[in-house]
């Protein structure tokens, strides 16, 4: 069996946070944190993640209200994920995002205490939790 290589977006208006995770171990790891202006990235910068990790799988976290229900940010996640899989011809999916920022920020203290909650690293680990998720939500573990 081979491992699928997943890739995840935290989205944001400002920040959009990336992980890269593989299916085999259902773990993923923090890459970076790309600058967005009102949602929009540089697209290239996401044309080479996608050429440098070659991803089986985009998975990009979808901002709900905690009630579940939808917001202007679910719909700009939604039409993020949609133009990735246009421009890259890559498999999308969505991963509900409910408090996965706050589980990044406990997750960044444990590492390293204050000092480690920088917004591109929390916004990274965030993607992380995403991945994570995911492979949750596929595996049951």
């Amino acid at each position: 069996m081979n491992s699928k290589t997943v890739l995840g977006f935290d989205f944001g208006t400002k920040s959009i946070g990336v992980a890269i995770g593989q299916e085999i171990t259902a773990s993923a790891t923090p890459l970076q944190s790309l600058k967005a202006v009102d949602g929009i990235p540089n697209w290239d910068q996401i044309g080479d993640l996608i050429k440098e990790w070659q991803p089986d799988l985009v998975v990009v976290g979808l901002p709900l209200n905690m009630d579940g229900t939808e917001q202007d940010m679910t719909h700009r996640a939604r039409k993020f994920a949609n133009r990735i899989n246009a421009k890259f011809g890559v498999k999308i999916v969505t991963q509900d995002e409910r408090l996965t920022t706050t589980d990044a920020k406990a997750r960044l203290f444990e590492l390293g205490g204050f000092k480690a909650l920088t917004k591109g690293q929390v916004d990274a680990v965030s993607a992380v939790l995403i991945i994570e998720s995911y492979f949750e939500n596929q595996f049951g573990r």
